[in-house]
């Protein structure tokens, strides 16, 4: 499973937590793992690092987001697909040692395979004025 995969995987389950309950975090990510069929130990570390990385920096990665917003937005009107794709990256370019063009290249695909037509665009440039700053 190479790095592009792996990271899909992460975002999958970083959308899934956006739109659902849960107790407990870790106990999720163990069912993701068994219900994905996930064995491979370099994915299971990068995912449940990023995962747990996100939750641990939720306050400061939110903060990013807002802040790069255009001023008649709100956080709440960004889509969950949209959302879980820039805590990734975000999480990926502040505490991560990922180059920020890879990162950023990477949650654009993201956000074409899965999201609106508007949100590559959206993505990008929410993380290009991040990377910028």
């Amino acid at each position: 499973m190479n790095r592009t995969a792996i990271r899909e995987k992460a975002f999958k389950l970083i959308y899934s937590l956006e739109i659902q309950k849960y107790e407990s975090l870790q106990e999720q990510i163990n069912l993701y793992f068994e219900s994905e069929n996930i064995e491979n130990v370099e994915a299971k570390e990068y995912i449940e690092d990023a995962v747990l990385g996100i939750e641990k920096n939720k306050a400061e990665i939110i903060e990013l987001i807002q802040k790069n917003l255009k001023s008649d937005w709100k956080i709440e009107r960004i889509s969950k697909i949209d959302l879980a794709i820039l805590k990734l990256a975000i999480y990926e370019i502040k505490y991560k040692e990922i180059p920020f063009k890879v990162v950023i290249n990477e949650a654009v695909e993201l956000a074409k395979k899965y999201g609106e037509d508007s949100s590559k665009n959206f993505v990008n440039g929410i993380l290009a004025s991040i990377v910028n700053k």
